[in-house]
């Protein structure tokens, strides 16, 4: 994989991005203190070098949930009967396709897998569990934690770069 240098400018562009990726490139730039030009030809860079993945809409589940339900959100984390790479790698194929798994990590100590889970209800938990948890026999543990609030969400990643670990 190849390796890619980013500056400060890079991160300040990262960091609004994570922030409002709906900005236009002119205020992007304003905002980052660049060019428009400059702005687009790194953002452009940035995604061809995979450190943007994706832009998406985060939707307000409050607001939904008049709507939609409020729905069910469960951690649940897992633990299998043999550890091998092959069953963590399959393991992660039966849940990773499944759309209520919003998300999927492999830990340690403790469980080998925790993930975040969101179904309309109880009974459409129950039947995801029996159909990626039980059903499996290399599934030796499961403990579910349900929320019952959401105090805090935000999927940026910290981008204040000390000076200590900055490249010279």
């Amino acid at each position: 994989m190849e390796q890619i240098t980013i500056d400060e400018a890079d991160l300040r562009l990262l960091d609004l991005l994570q922030s409002d990726a709906s900005r236009s490139n002119q205020a992007l730039a304003e905002l980052a203190h660049l060019s428009p030009p400059t702005s687009l030809r790194r953002v452009k860079r940035l995604r061809q070098a995979g450190l943007i993945e994706r832009e998406v809409a985060l939707l307000s589940a409050d607001r939904l949930a008049p709507v939609l339900g409020h729905g069910l959100t469960a951690l649940v984390e897992i633990t299998l009967e043999r550890q091998g790479i092959e069953h963590l790698d399959a393991f992660e194929a039966r849940v990773l396709p499944t759309p209520e798994v919003q998300q999927c990590y492999r830990v340690s100590p403790g469980p080998d897998f925790v993930l975040v889970v969101h179904c309309t209800d109880m009974p459409a938990y129950l039947a995801l569990a029996q159909q990626l948890f039980t059903s499996d026999a290399n599934v030796r543990n499961i403990k579910a934690f349900f929320s019952l609030k959401r105090a805090k969400f935000d999927p940026r990643l910290p981008l204040n770069r000390s000076r200590d670990n900055a490249p010279d």
